[in-house]
């Protein structure tokens, strides 16, 4: 396999499609309910409970977690088992600060690099991106705004890069989901449609700048207050039937 068919298998990783399997179904929930912070940080994430909520055995849940924990938005610990990852203030400025520096590099090489019909594919994705925060899906929404950055990193041709950003990615939507000031504005599709026209147009200064904005106002957005929710899985996936 090539790195670049490697890098595209890798980025589809990063965040589960929801392909309609039992497993990626329950990955999806799970995420969903720690990026619309049903789920807060800390809370424990047991097998037991998870499995009967899913109807699934614990070995699938562990999986799923795994999954989960490799992609930063949950911690295993030895003895205590899984848990929603819980980065601190001092974390979250040092994720974000090297969010920056990869986003600016990718920036450039997809200005260099991206095709017509990647870029379909793109603006098709910040579509979907704004349907679902019309709709009010604010999780999804969010998960789907890092699915755009991802295919970025795939365009941009680089492996290592996409490893790196396929991580700092997904630790960045659970921190925009647990310190996301509480009157919520959403125009990252207004932004990611803005810089897809300066690709389109070949200008890497442009780019880079509508880039670094749109860090800014992810920035912004933050006020890294605390909001308490509830650690009773069975009311948090009440919805769900296994």
């Amino acid at each position: 396999m090539s790195k670049q068919a490697d890098s595209a298998t890798s980025t589809n990783r990063a965040f589960k499609k929801r392909t309609g399997s039992k497993s990626d179904t329950i990955y999806a929930h799970i995420f969903d309910a720690i990026l619309e912070h049903r789920l807060s940080p800390g809370t424990k994430l047991s097998e037991e409970a998870l499995g009967e909520i899913f109807g699934v055995s614990r070995t699938i849940i562990r999986r799923e977690l795994l999954q989960l924990a490799h992609e930063g938005v949950v911690s295993i610990r030895p003895n205590r088992g899984a848990m929603v990852a819980n980065p601190s203030v001092e974390e979250a400025r040092q994720i974000l600060y090297a969010r920056r520096l990869v986003e600016r590099t990718i920036t450039e090489l997809v200005v260099q690099n991206a095709t017509e019909k990647q870029l379909a594919e793109l603006r098709k994705m910040v579509v979907d991106e704004q349907n679902c925060f019309t709709r009010g899906e604010m999780g999804t929404g969010i998960r789907l705004s890092g699915e755009f950055h991802l295919k970025l990193a795939e365009v941009a041709g680089n492996a290592p890069l996409t490893g790196f950003q396929r991580s700092l990615v997904s630790q960045t939507s659970l921190i925009i989901a647990q310190y996301e000031k509480v009157t919520r504005s959403h125009c990252s599709f207004d932004e990611h449609n803005q810089l897809l026209d300066a690709v389109a147009a070949k200008d890497t200064e442009k780019a880079i700048s509508l880039m670094m904005r749109h860090m800014d106002h992810i920035d912004e957005k933050l006020n890294f207050d605390d909001e308490g929710a509830t650690d009773d899985l069975h009311a948090i996936f009440s919805h769900v039937r296994g």
